[in-house]
């Protein structure tokens, strides 16, 4: 349900409560109001993420909006925006903090509850920043499969800028492992796709990338 049906649903439910006495019906409204809120915690605290991009300064805000989400989506059951709500947790600490270390469980119980939700773009997502802090610990093997596991994930679901983001760390990772041929091939691939999408931030990650193999 869209978060305007909910506040109407509310609305409803009060005009019960109140005239026709049903004050049972007070704990649904409840819940819808919750559902309204944990959504649009979420929004915010995404929107604040895409500003630390622009300025590099983090927004104190921002793990707080994440972590309310996660907690009026756990109150509701929802496996689904739970999930969601703690990848965001978990890219505050690994991108805004550079904690790998904190992130990683965090990502990890991201990916199980998008598993059991059936949620495979987040599963996506987290399996991507598994693969980021592999990476960056050194662990290529287990970065690269974290990486085409998430890519895989993503054609699925036919989510093409996503797949050439992913091609980015594949790039680095097959220079690293001295797979120049490799890389080159991805990186003509990734150049493709995200050209063909429009997206113009991870075609400027390829080229960088390109010059680096």
């Amino acid at each position: 349900m869209s978060a305007e049906g909910r506040l109407e649903r509310a609305r409803s439910l009060y005009d019960r409560a109140v005239f026709d006495g049903e004050a049972g019906v007070l704990e649904v409204a409840d819940r819808e109001l919750d559902a309204v809120e944990a959504g649009l915690a979420l929004a915010r605290g995404r929107i604040m993420h895409a500003r630390f991009f622009e300025d590099g300064n983090e927004d104190p805000r921002e793990p707080a909006l994440f972590e309310r989400a996660v907690e009026l989506y756990r109150t509701l059951g929802d496996l689904r925006g739970e999930g969601e709500s703690l990848f965001w947790v978990g890219i505050f600490h690994q991108v805004v903090r550079g904690d790998h270390e904190t992130a990683v469980p965090i990502f990890e119980r991201s990916h199980e509850l998008a598993a059991r939700a059936g949620d495979k773009l987040t599963m996506s997502y987290a399996l991507r920043h598994l693969g980021t802090a592999e990476h960056a610990a050194g662990r290529l093997e287990t970065a690269r499969e974290r990486l085409e596991e998430s890519a895989r994930l993503r054609r699925e679901l036919g989510f093409l800028p996503g797949v050439a983001a992913n091609m980015v760390g594949l790039i680095y990772i097959a220079a690293a492992e001295g797979r120049r041929d490799d890389a080159l091939a991805l990186a003509e691939e990734a150049a493709a796709l995200a050209e063909a999408t429009g997206a113009k931030n991870i075609a400027r990650q390829i080229e960088e990338a390109r010059t680096r193999v």
